[in-house]
């Protein structure tokens, strides 16, 4: 933490140290772009994907199993039919003969039933048997494009993961530097500016990232680097620009 002895200078360039850092840390943020969240989409559009596949295998599986069923049913009710034919054959009178007729005609009715029921499971098997090959060459194209995404990010991430190991190591030491007031001033324009550029140098008589400019007097001031001045249109600290090139070539060497 920094102590009173600490001058006005020696806080802003501190200041500005942590911002280009950070500045650094969003530019390699920014150049994966959507990578990231493309490559989670896709790894849950694939996930998705083969959950389907599962769910439409188990409602084959179940339909292969009711078909099964079925002609179970079917070869009982024939040896029903039978059963009941034979005993046709000893009947003691028409009111036996016709109770077995009804047995008889029942039983037909159950195996058309079940053979109706056999073909539409056969129908829907092969619906779903469509549907699989579809999701299959879906997943196939899904799963190429994740790999492709994959090794584009990983790429990234292999180019930049050692200088951003840095970075977040020296953030927190620059962060440490300064004082805790000045630090959560920093942190909350940092969170409200577009660009998070909470620190900026004046470029051409106006403060960075903004078309405003400043009054001569108050670049005199600046420069002067006695006190700490914001924008007053957008809130931002301001430091001269001699003090910012200085600064700037002090991180670039530090994390080159």
């Amino acid at each position: 933490m920094a102590n009173k002895e600490v001058t006005v200078e020696s806080k802003l360039r501190t200041l500005y140290d942590l911002q280009l850092i950070d500045s650094r840390i969003d530019e390699i943020a920014n150049m994966r772009g959507e990578l990231p969240l493309e490559v989670k989409d896709l790894e849950d559009e694939v996930e998705g994907l083969k959950t389907r596949l599962e769910n439409l295998n188990t409602d084959i599986e179940n339909h292969e199993t009711s078909i099964a069923n079925k002609k179970n049913a079917i070869d009982d009710a024939k040896a029903l039919m039978k059963k009941y034919e034979e005993q046709q054959k000893n009947v003691r009178n028409n009111r036996e003969y016709d109770s077995l007729t009804k047995e008889i005609e029942y039983q037909g009715l159950e195996i058309q039933l079940a053979e109706k029921k056999i073909g539409e499971a056969k129908v829907k098997i092969e619906q779903k048997k469509e549907i699989i090959a579809t999701a299959k060459e879906r997943l196939a194209e899904k799963e190429n494009h994740l790999k492709h995404k994959k090794a584009e990010l990983d790429g990234l991430l292999a180019e930049t993961e050692k200088e951003e190991k840095l970075l977040a190591k020296k953030s927190i030491e620059f962060s440490e530097l300064i004082d805790e007031r000045l630090l959560k001033a920093y942190k909350k324009i940092r969170s409200s500016v577009r660009n998070g550029l909470a620190v900026v140098a004046i470029d051409r008589g106006a403060s960075g990232g903004s078309f405003f400019t400043i009054p001569p007097q108050r670049q005199v001031e600046i420069a002067s680097r006695k006190k700490i001045i914001t924008d007053e249109h957008s809130g931002r600290i301001l430091i001269d620009a001699e003090l910012a090139a200085e600064e700037k070539q002090k991180i670039d060497n530090l994390i080159s």
